[in-house]
């Protein structure tokens, strides 16, 4: 996870833009912070609606007023910045509200873990405008692939990708993978159990991202709506070192053991003590990339024994061995 601290984003709302772009990560983040608030820690993620006019239209014809000026660079330190598409074949960036914001994107200062740029839809050929995709590789929605490589040919357009991660800039290619690349961001600050659970309020389905080799166990097994079996999930995640048995798992969703493991294998296609070796061994795989040799791994995880971590290794088919 990365280190503490309050991250301000601030979605820059344009005329027309996209509702769509804005609300769902919007209200990923507001989530976010509900269930760190539950769960006793300081919330992470201060939300800033910001654009050049105090008041403007949306997409949907909706209005929206009491909008924060654009900020000056310098009152910037940990923050996001949001830029989000508009319909129609192209983005139109002629008008006075997307000339203003185009001149202070070009002031804006990128640094990976202090102000970075993510951008959702056809946000992405904005940012092209403002010469902020020189040197990066970065997607935008199908439709715009094109706009965004002719904007600026210096840009590594990819294509057919939810989103792509260059440095201090993430792109999405549309609204809902804009909803799947924060829910990334939300894992990578606070954890991949918290945005499960995330993703489990919003009944979104968890999708690999473009440079994830894989889905992360703690949010693979969890394309169901079943809420006792969540509830377990929940349970595991957040403390994968406890005395975990069938019996007691079945006591958190309040159903019998045999009921939970029927429970398991048709709605996550995974056995219950299954799924807690697979969590363990996420944890102890964290554990030595961050120096643990096998023996504080293995303990760190919950496993019994040095032996008990390299079977669960072998199990599920790790390349090479939890000792390098």
């Amino acid at each position: 996870m990365e280190q503490s601290g309050l991250i301000e984003v601030l979605f820059m709302l344009l005329p027309t833009s996209l509702v769509l772009d804005w609300a769902g990560p919007a209200e990923a983040l507001r989530i976010a912070n509900q269930r760190l608030q539950a769960l006793g820690q300081p919330v992470r993620f201060a939300l800033r609606f910001v654009s050049p006019r105090a008041q403007t239209s949306t997409s949907v014809g909706v209005q929206l007023a009491g909008l924060e000026p654009l900020p000056a660079h310098a009152t910037l330190h940990k923050c996001w910045v949001v830029l989000l598409g508009q319909p129609g074949a192209s983005m139109d960036v002629q008008t006075p509200e997307a000339q203003e914001l185009l001149h202070w994107l070009r002031g804006l200062r990128l640094h990976s873990g202090q102000r970075e740029l993510v951008t959702v839809c056809a946000g992405a050929v904005l940012a092209a405008h403002a010469g902020l995709m020189a040197g990066r590789r970065a997607t935008t929605h199908h439709h715009h692939l094109d706009e965004l490589a002719h904007t600026e040919p210096r840009c590594e357009v990819v294509a057919n990708r939810v989103f792509v991660e260059d440095g201090a800039v993430f792109s999405s290619a549309g609204v809902t993978t804009g909803i799947d690349l924060f829910l990334h961001r939300i894992s990578a600050v606070c954890g991949a159990p918290l945005a499960a659970q995330v993703a489990q309020s919003m009944v979104v389905a968890l999708r690999r991202g473009p440079n994830d080799p894989e889905f992360s166990p703690f949010l693979a097994y969890r394309k169901h709506l079943h809420p006792a079996l969540h509830r377990v999930q929940d349970a595991v995640s957040q403390a994968p070192q406890g005395p975990w048995s069938v019996p007691r798992m079945a006591e958190v969703a309040h159903t019998s053991p045999r009921h939970l493991t029927r429970l398991f294998l048709e709605h996550a296609d995974i056995a219950p003590l299954q799924y807690l070796r697979r969590i363990r061994l996420a944890v102890a795989q964290a554990a030595l990339q961050s120096g643990h040799n096998v023996t504080q791994a293995a303990a760190t995880a919950g496993f019994g024994s040095d032996t008990q971590l390299r079977r669960a290794w072998h199990q599920f088919g790790l390349e090479g061995t939890p000792a390098g």
